[in-house]
């Protein structure tokens, strides 16, 4: 939203609050400040329905009505005993959540919205204490695309991007998917975008994770979410979403290092490299993602020999941790 339009939907809210009559749009044109620039009675009035969609959708209580029966146009005004929060009334394990929500996102976008949240509180003379120790310091983390998504699932656009087919290199396997957004939703660690697929002429959900390079908004706002359907649901219950993949990789373990990996795999040689001693170890990976973190996790005892995909997936990871790579 424009700097200018959120001050004039201030100014509009505060004029509809300090009075108790209705007001006709006309006088609303000539009260609130903003809406004199409209180049003619059209655009004022297609600024100003826009306006009352936006209050209604904030929940603010926009009421219509005439101050007598000789009037012969509708007015405009907001209740104040509609408006006005309500007492907030938190128990402690209530306003911990709320202080946790605070530090849970690892979003700029809804970092923002949290910190918003906990003003509205305090405003309202709820004191969350930000400070008080976590028993378990979590994280939500959002890919690139999470933001451009949402915003075109809320503003009904559709949206372009290049998708990255599973268990592909970053540099092959790409292709173009135009969709018209219903939601994103988080499933089992990762966040996914349902929607239309244009192309395909059917409902569809894309990992954001394998989404490369920027979403784009394609033609004006007018798709339309179906009623009655699930994100959530239709995630868990699609083959697309995460589908089964068997990888056989071929690392090198420090030897006595990473019981974790050698039970899962095959010791087939002994190897020396960089003049430490190891073993060579096969095994066969489900879901590769996931899998290159737990690999990294294990830092320098594990070496990643194929497939070059998933090597290139864990020193990805490793020069993150170590702060030399961009976070995904």
């Amino acid at each position: 939203m424009s700097t200018a339009r959120a001050e004039r939907l201030v100014n509009l809210v505060l004029c509809l609050l300090s009075t108790r009559q209705y007001l006709t749009a006309e006088r609303i044109r000539g009260i609130v400040p903003g809406y004199a620039d409209a180049a003619s009675d059209e655009a004022f009035f297609r600024m100003f329905e826009r306006d009352k969609n936006e209050l209604r959708e904030l929940g603010i209580p926009l009421e219509t009505g005439r101050n007598s029966a000789f009037d012969a146009l509708d007015g405009y005004r907001i209740a104040r005993r509609d408006y006005e929060l309500g007492e907030i009334d938190l128990e402690p394990d209530e306003a911990a959540a709320v202080a946790l929500a605070v530090r849970l996102w690892d979003s700029p976008e809804l970092t923002g919205q949290a910190h918003g949240a906990l003003l509205k509180l305090r405003a309202a003379g709820v004191e969350v204490d930000q400070s008080a120790p976590a028993v378990v310091e979590p994280r939500v983390r959002t890919e690139p695309s999470f933001a451009p998504l949402l915003a075109a699932a809320q503003n009904t656009r559709a949206v372009r991007f290049d998708y990255r087919k599973p268990n592909a290199p970053a540099s092959e396997g790409l292709g173009t998917r135009t969709i018209e957004p219903w939601g994103v939703v988080s499933w089992r660690g990762r966040w996914y975008v349902v929607g239309h697929d244009r192309d395909r002429e059917a409902p569809r959900c894309f990992r954001l994770s394998r989404i490369a390079g920027e979403v784009a908004a394609v033609g004006p706002a007018r798709i339309q979410r179906p009623d009655g359907v699930n994100l959530l649901e239709f995630v868990a219950g699609t083959g697309e979403a995460d589908p089964p993949t068997h990888t056989a990789a071929t690392l090198w373990v420090a030897a006595g290092r990473a019981a974790g990996v050698r039970r899962h795999g095959k010791v087939v040689e002994e190897r020396d490299v960089d003049g430490m001693p190891g073993e060579i170890i096969e095994l066969e990976l489900h879901h590769p993602d996931s899998a290159s973190s737990w690999l990294a996790g294990f830092g320098p005892d594990v070496l990643v020999l194929e497939p070059d995909v998933l090597a290139k997936m864990v020193r990805e990871r490793l020069l993150v941790a170590a702060g030399l790579g961009e976070q995904r």
